[in-house]
């Protein structure tokens, strides 16, 4: 299995931090975000990862250059500055992940959840099978439903906050075209046809959206020694 790890965000609410970093190489608890998400793919055993990039992506390269400082093997998917939103990104990577169901993570949370549970999960008839989280402070509204029969909804309650960590079958991507779309309408559209699943994960996860989380982050994770 593939995976790929969602890095071409501008990052606006992090400036000026992003003015000259691009988000995923932001440290908390001594280390990039990014290398988190490195780390805990290798261990899953999914040593073979896409990165997007766009703002100041060649320092996302030099940094971690082909991968095998940690295990793996990094292929890049470079876009243009703005990039492409979430599935114009994941559009554009096909090619580089294969027809068989590959993991997306977002570039910019940090999250404990133990990802060679996506690794073993067979997708059925399902295009997606999305990690669910408590919803937090900043969006108390959340994202989707976890109905009884695992499946999710966009219109049900109460929602519960989509992870930014899901597992996706290429078919899901079969009517797009080339160009800059959102993922969301996609995940709306399979979740009306009752063709995505999901679980909802109680363990720890931060959105380090914003200096402030990004500083919370950091703060736990120097406390926990992790």
């Amino acid at each position: 299995m593939k995976a790929m790890i969602l890095a071409a965000g501008r990052g606006e609410r992090m400036r000026p931090l992003t003015d000259t970093t691009p988000k995923p190489l932001l440290q908390a608890g001594g280390r990039c975000l990014i290398e988190y998400h490195i780390g805990a793919l290798v261990q899953a055993g999914i040593k073979q990862i896409v990165i997007n990039h766009a703002w100041l992506g060649k320092q996302i390269e030099q940094t971690l250059g082909d991968g095998s400082h940690y295990g793996a093997v990094i292929c890049y998917s470079p876009e243009e500055v703005g990039g492409l939103e979430t599935g114009g990104g994941i559009y554009q990577a096909l090619p580089l992940l294969g027809d068989a169901p590959f993991i997306v993570v977002n570039g910019d949370i940090w999250c404990d959840y133990p990802l060679g549970r996506l690794r073993a999960k067979v997708l059925g008839h399902h295009l997606a099978h999305l990690i669910l989280v408590g919803n937090p402070e900043h969006h108390p509204q959340g994202d989707f439903a976890l109905q009884e029969d695992g499946n999710l909804s966009c219109n049900a309650q109460p929602r519960l906050t989509f992870s930014g960590i899901g597992l996706y079958h290429p078919e899901l991507f079969v009517q797009c075209r080339a160009g800059r779309f959102p993922l969301a309408p996609l995940l709306r559209e399979a979740m009306d046809r009752q063709r995505v699943s999901g679980e909802y994960y109680q363990g720890r996860w931060f959105d380090a959206g914003t200096v402030q989380r990004l500083r919370a982050l950091d703060a736990s994770l120097k406390r926990r020694g992790v």
